[in-house]
């Protein structure tokens, strides 16, 4: 017989370890059996991981019931050693706290920025002087009449030129298509072509930059989901979800370091805007050279301009195949609004369709762009659930089960209700941020709102004039596990020419 000192590392693992699993898993499907609700078990040594792993399909969802269930607040235990421990949180409350009241004790940080490495210094992982140059020289930029304009003309061009020969050529043939996939195109050409004066073309070709904008979104997401230490080895052996992200990083640089020294002085290019506020301000603030700060703010805009419109007018259009009724009402809007004959119409005639940005708000309330966003504080803070959060603890927002709790929408919180957005008046009714965060809250709110909603009910109307929008029976839509909330299987659909109202 062997004594313990002639036994190998593996003989120990099949006597103590493996043993040891076997009981934590028999453990595991009898509480199962027997608790109610959704709320995850802490297990010893493994935490709440397993209930975590179990739903990381549809993390989104599991999160806004275990939320739900909790009052909007709820601490996760992370397994032993592993730094996983954190607070989510979807309370309004909190949020405002959070975002405004608190403000200067929640910085993006360091823990942010090695997560979002790729974006370097840009604007949505900046803090402090750095981040208020970003934000002011974006602004200066978007708050001129003529950028408006620029827009309008770019839009339209990209819709008219781009947009409907593709989606003419899959009406003709009746082809099933990925409408996700041509609103991403479409929202790449029309924001390098506002910011750059660069027309990529992608929706010709399939373009790198254009893709690797969706394939960073995915291991993004799981760096918040698994131990540091475990993304950072998948990144030095280059598998799995880094060697996507390392691919990535590898097309975003190839496609903006070649406009970057291309660059032509122009008032409207960002860039030139950016160059200048780099040689004005205090170099200090700035770790990288000039290439690497422009490349850094460019890459920033480029995700927030494709992304967020592309991604909620493809839930846009999913919510209508579900709601005949809000797609009746918004093309008689359109029809009276356009007195029934097609024409591009200009930014302040979008403002009467009044019931199709109600129904975009509302599909904003159900998928945020964002789903959810890391925080973490500079020293102890109570948040107004009661919650102790200690410095550097993570704290997890859930936008996405915001606009999914009862306590904030009301019972009808689950139905997809436009109304709910128009006020007494006629108009659109405005909701605190805090509350309706989906373009964030706070002074980290997005100056691209405005922008974002004239180019959605610019492209949606467009789309819904022309063409009668019919998802793919039995397609299977929900919530990719990403940073961006896009549909995991796209959306799969077929068109038809809509010759009369």
């Amino acid at each position: 017989m062997k004594n313990l000192y002639s036994m190998t590392i593996f003989e120990y693992y099949h006597i103590f370890l493996i043993p040891l699993f076997i009981f934590l898993f028999l453990r595991f499907i009898r509480i199962r059996k027997q608790k109610k609700g959704s709320a995850p078990t802490n297990w010893p040594i493994l935490g709440m991981l397993p209930a975590a792993l179990e739903n990381i399909h549809r993390i989104h969802d599991y999160a806004t019931e275990v939320l739900s269930e909790c009052g909007g607040t709820f601490e996760f235990k992370g397994p032993w050693f592993s730094n996983m421990d954190m607070l989510v949180t979807c309370d309004p409350a909190n949020i405002h706290h959070i975002f405004s009241k608190n403000f200067s004790n929640y910085p993006k940080g360091n823990e942010f920025r090695k997560i979002f490495e790729v974006l370097g210094e840009g604007i949505f992982s900046s803090d402090f002087e750095l981040w208020e140059l970003h934000r002011s020289v974006t602004l200066s930029l978007i708050s001129q009449a003529k950028f408006y304009s620029s827009l309008e003309r770019t839009l339209w061009e990209t819709i008219e030129r781009g947009l409907f020969p593709v989606l003419n050529h899959f009406s003709e043939k009746g082809t099933v298509f990925d409408m996700q996939d041509i609103l991403q195109r479409v929202s790449f050409d029309s924001i390098c072509k506002l910011l750059l004066d660069y027309d990529p073309d992608s929706l010709s070709t399939d373009l790198a930059c254009e893709k690797a904008l969706s394939d960073a979104l995915e291991p993004l997401f799981y760096r918040h989901a698994v131990p540091k230490s475990i993304w950072k080895l998948q990144k030095w052996l280059k598998i799995g979800n880094e060697k996507k992200l390392v691919e990535a990083w590898k097309a975003f640089d190839d496609f903006i370091y070649p406009l970057i020294s291309a660059e032509r002085e122009d008032n409207l290019n960002i860039l030139t805007a950016f160059r200048k506020a780099y040689e004005k301000s205090n170099i200090g603030l700035i770790s990288g050279d000039l290439r690497h700060f422009l490349r850094d703010s460019l890459l920033g805009l480029l995700f927030a301009g494709r992304d967020g419109v592309s991604t909620t007018l493809t839930w846009f259009f999913w919510l209508l195949s579900k709601n005949p009724s809000v797609e009746i009402k918004i093309r008689e809007e359109i029809e009276t609004c356009l007195d029934n004959k097609w024409r591009f119409f200009n930014i302040e005639e979008s403002r009467k369709l009044v019931y199709l940005h109600a129904a975009l708000c509302e599909t904003l309330r159900f998928f945020p762009p964002i789903g959810l966003e890391l925080k973490a504080p500079l020293k102890l803070d109570i948040l107004p659930s009661g919650n102790y959060v200690h410095k550097n603890t993570k704290v997890i927002i859930a936008f996405y089960s915001t606009g999914r709790m009862e306590d904030v929408w009301g019972k009808d919180c689950m139905e997809f209700k436009p109304e709910r957005w128009i006020s007494a008046r006629g108009g659109v009714k405005h909701e605190p941020t805090f509350k309706f965060p989906a373009f964030n809250a706070g002074p980290r709110t997005c100056i691209g709102k405005q922008m974002a909603f004239i180019q959605m009910k610019m492209v949606a109307a467009a789309i819904m004039y022309h063409y009668n929008v019919q998802v793919v029976e039995d397609h299977q839509v929900s919530p990719r596990c990403s940073i961006m909330l896009k549909t995991k299987h796209g959306l799969r659909v077929r068109l038809s020419r809509k010759e009369s109202w």
